[in-house]
């Protein structure tokens, strides 16, 4: 069984998952190894059971490790950690590329650990301890990329830890991840970084362009608030991929050019209408590409305590919450929650349980 945990790297991922653990497996023991700052920081908020001011202490009894450092430190953390290890370890990353450190780990680690590289695709756009969050994983998608050679039963314990997170794992190779996450999570962040950059120039000429930069606009660059720091490296170790994504996107854009200075708008019919059927296959109800959650809508009017009504009424049926977010509200009128259930039979006894309570549910069907 899995009793200890090393986490090396408390920043906000790192001390998200002390932080989700903590509150679902409070028995698991967790060290963390960072500077003492950082570690300071982590003990007065009750993150960590142990610290350790040096990288063999904290290795040295942990059943699994887990590298959340920025990915251009991961392999030679990894080196230094090898040495360390005790017998039957358990080592997992949270890197956003999975080839490089797979191959280190090939590499460096004998028969007696186990590898499997993690991502978890949930984060910030602030980074940082102070951002970490016990339900950063919540209904997010981790996945993680067990090798040909991973011992089943301590990748099935690996799982067990990673769920209890709030998270859903998804198995993928290192190579698939990487081409990927290069098209859904390192392409977007070009395309947002890079049209926010354009809208900034042409601000200088024009200062209503930011006037007029309303919701659809904040919705597409809200990634562009992410730091160089953490993404340079992220661009340098999945390079031929991100490449591979970048030359596919800038072929369509020209496309759609020729299209526009031909004048034949008709054309560009048949890529409308395939972008909003493709992306309306989307799941919506979680942070992730996993099958989606079932959903409940309930109005809410706007007066105090009408949401610790509608949790506190499924609480008492004991039906469990899996998501919630408010669509819409108008002072005064009231709005709307979506309530996300595990499946279809949970969110249509909650649907029974929530209009017995006198308030307002329904599903789409």
């Amino acid at each position: 069984m899995i009793e200890r945990v090393a986490i090396v790297g408390v920043g906000l991922i790192g001390g998200s998952l002390a932080l989700a653990w903590k509150e679902r497996h409070p028995s698991l023991h967790i060290t963390g190894f960072d500077r003492p700052e950082v570690l300071e920081a982590a003990q007065s908020r009750g993150i960590l059971d142990e610290t350790a001011h040096t990288l063999p202490q904290a290795l040295e009894r942990a059943d699994v490790v887990v590298l959340a450092v920025p990915l251009a430190a991961m392999e030679i953390v990894l080196t230094n950690a090898v040495p360390h290890l005790k017998p039957g370890a358990i080592v997992t990353d949270v890197g956003s590329v999975k080839v490089p450190i797979m191959s280190a780990a090939t590499r460096q680690l004998g028969a007696d650990h186990v590898f499997v590289g993690g991502h978890p695709m949930a984060g910030a756009e602030q980074s940082g301890l102070s951002n970490a969050d016990g339900f950063l994983f919540e209904n997010a998608t981790y996945v993680l990329c067990p090798s040909h050679k991973t011992d089943a039963v301590a990748y099935g314990m690996l799982v067990e830890l990673v769920e209890a997170t709030g998270a859903r794992v998804l198995a993928m190779d290192a190579e698939q991840h990487d081409r990927v996450a290069a098209c859904v999570s390192h392409l977007p962040q070009l395309v947002a970084t890079t049209l926010m950059d354009v809208v900034a120039r042409r601000s200088h000429v024009d200062a209503a362009v930011l006037e007029l930069a309303a919701g659809g606009f904040r919705d597409m660059t809200r990634i562009a608030s992410s730091p160089f720091a953490l993404w340079a490296s992220i661009l340098e170790a999945n390079y031929s991929e991100v490449t591979q994504a970048l030359d596919e996107l800038m072929a369509a854009l020209l496309n759609v050019r020729t299209h526009i200075t031909m004048g034949d708008y008709t054309e560009l019919a048949p890529v409308f209408d395939r972008a909003r059927a493709v992306r309306e296959t989307i799941p919506k109800d979680f942070k992730g590409f996993l099958q989606p959650l079932a959903d409940v809508y309930v109005y809410a009017e706007d007066q105090p305590g009408v949401l610790a009504h509608i949790t506190g009424s499924l609480f008492a049926c004991g039906i469990n919450i899996k998501d919630l977010a408010l669509l819409k509200i108008r002072e005064g009128t009231g709005g709307a929650f979506r309530v996300s259930f595990k499946d279809e039979a949970t969110a249509d006894a909650a649907v029974v349980a929530l209009n017995e309570a006198g308030c307002r549910a329904h599903r789409l069907k």
